[in-house]
Formats: C-alpha cells, sequence, structure tokens
C-alpha cells in the first residue's frame, strides 16, 4: 500500500517537505518510522528512536500503534513546533 509521509519544522529542513513510501498492508505508523529509520543517513539521525517526534495520521494526532490505512497521509513533526 502506498502511503504519504509529510515532514514539518526541523525535520522538514533534514529530510525535504515529504515523500511516497510503499508499505505492506497491515502496518502501524512505528513500523512506518522503523523503516523510514533502518534508510540510514539523515532519516537515522531526526527519527531515530532517542529522539521526541510526534505523529499525525490524517491530520490527528496518534501514537505509533495506529494501524496506517491505504492511501493515508502520516506527518511527523517536533513536540514544539514555532508559528
Amino acid at each position: 500500500m502506498k502511503v504519504q509521509v509529510r515532514y514539518f519544522a526541523a525535520l522538514r529542513e533534514a529530510l525535504g517537505a515529504g515523500e511516497a513510501c510503499e508499505l505492506p498492508e497491515g502496518q502501524t505508523l512505528g513500523q512506518l518510522r522503523d523503516a523510514l529509520v533502518a534508510r540510514g543517513g539523515a532519516h537515522a539521525q531526526v527519527l531515530a528512536r532517542g529522539r521526541a517526534v510526534r505523529c499525525a495520521l490524517n491530520q490527528t494526532l496518534v501514537d505509533e500503534s495506529a494501524l496506517l490505512p491505504a492511501g493515508a497521509e502520516v506527518a511527523f513533526f517536533p513536540p514544539v513546533t514555532g508559528g
């Protein structure tokens, strides 16, 4: 299945605005994060498990146990953003 990933604030500066990702059906948001970290490089640095990162699924804040539906929009951002 395909999901659209968007990055905000400092994550956007490191990774760009976003990307499309292909995942097997039945994946959670946490599994998506792990897959992105496994890419290494900047993804591994800014999305690492020791870093505080908030996430949203279809514009609703969720925790990483949320199941991802096909066509979902996932957003990753730091816990505090400026405005």
